[in-house]
């Protein structure tokens, strides 16, 4: 990745939060027994299968805002727990086929002030830490960061990733109205190059409609559905792309949407073969957006998209996800 807007290169969709591993997994041991667990194989051969989009929660660095987990307003689900519902997570796992999950925690923290948002995200980083300690084989995650404050933000991916093993940072898509893309992110995204991890981009709720003109100026894009749009978007109103024939960036905007990564919460068979059409079969990955009831099928709608090749399937699976993040095959 030579740029900022060039790393950019994360996982988008329909794209929250932990709390922690302890007795539970003692006493969860019958119960995951009891259901066994789906292995995958395409041509024969056992394949290993990574969920690169659910979501958790620490229960801990929630109640330092007044936040409780699994209250009603605002609504989080008891399930984002890893202390009291880590076997529920688990018989989910082996019920669909996922064999790795790889956990976010949803931004609440970005109007925070300094120090609050500081603990928050340590003690969310360190819980973190141990639910994939606790079971290495199942779970790994992706730092929590105030990006709110890109320098202490930068530190903060870096002791995630050096300290307590994390992969790489999961962030919204917005931090309180100002684009990621601008600027004064700039240390942020240099860490993450320096590190060579991957930063998971989740929407946040200011991504609405009735503010796409504000939000998009000076950065953003479009959808992979939405592409060839925006690659002729210069040339049909030059005077409002100022810096060349694509404007203030390099290359056409189709070209960066193929250095990203999506998720593959389309939901159709011709849903994911556009997508994979458009972006390249190397930059997809499953995600079930688990706990949210989105889908339980994405193994299955990855192997019953027709027009995949079996390496198609494999990589999509859990090959692509599994050279980004480090994980053990």
């Amino acid at each position: 990745m030579t740029t900022r807007r060039e790393f950019l290169g994360t996982t988008t969709g329909a794209l929250a939060g932990l709390a922690f591993v302890g007795c539970d997994l003692l006493a969860a041991a019958p119960v995951r027994a009891q259901t066994r667990r789906r292995e995958v194989v395409v041509s024969g051969r056992r394949v290993k299968t990574v969920d690169v989009h659910a979501h958790c929660a620490v229960a801990e660095a929630m109640a330092l805002v007044g936040m409780t987990l699994g209250a009603p307003a605002p609504p989080t689900r008891p399930e984002l727990s890893m202390v009291t519902h880590v076997s529920e997570r688990l018989r989910a796992m082996d019920e669909q086929g996922i064999d790795v999950e790889a956990l976010s925690i949803n931004p609440y923290w970005y109007k925070t002030e300094r120090d609050l948002a500081r603990q928050i995200c340590q003690i969310q980083n360190s819980k973190l830490g141990e639910a994939c300690a606790a079971h290495p084989d199942r779970f790994v995650a992706f730092a929590t960061v105030a990006l709110q404050y890109p320098d202490l933000a930068a530190e903060q991916l870096e002791d995630g990733v050096k300290k307590y093993g994390l992969r790489g940072a999961g962030i919204g898509g917005s931090v309180n109205g100002e684009e990621i893309s601008d600027p004064k992110f700039d240390p942020f995204w240099a860490k993450a190059e320096q590190l060579g991890v991957l930063v998971f981009i989740h929407p946040q709720g200011s991504g609405v409609a009735s503010e796409i003109p504000k939000r998009l100026k000076g950065g953003g894009g479009y959808l992979p559905s939405y592409a060839a749009r925006s690659d002729l978007g210069c040339s049909t109103q030059p005077t409002q792309c100022p810096g060349g024939p694509h404007g203030p960036i390099k290359k056409k905007p189709t070209e960066y949407l193929k250095q990203m990564y999506y998720d593959t919460m389309v939901f159709t068979p011709e849903g994911l073969r556009h997508l994979a059409a458009e972006v390249g079969v190397s930059r997809l990955m499953i995600g079930t957006d688990f706990p949210y009831p989105w889908t339980k099928t994405a193994v299955d709608h990855v192997l019953g998209t027709p027009g995949l090749s079996d390496a198609d399937r494999v990589a999509i699976l859990g090959g692509n996800a599994v050279k980004l993040l480090g994980i053990k095959t």
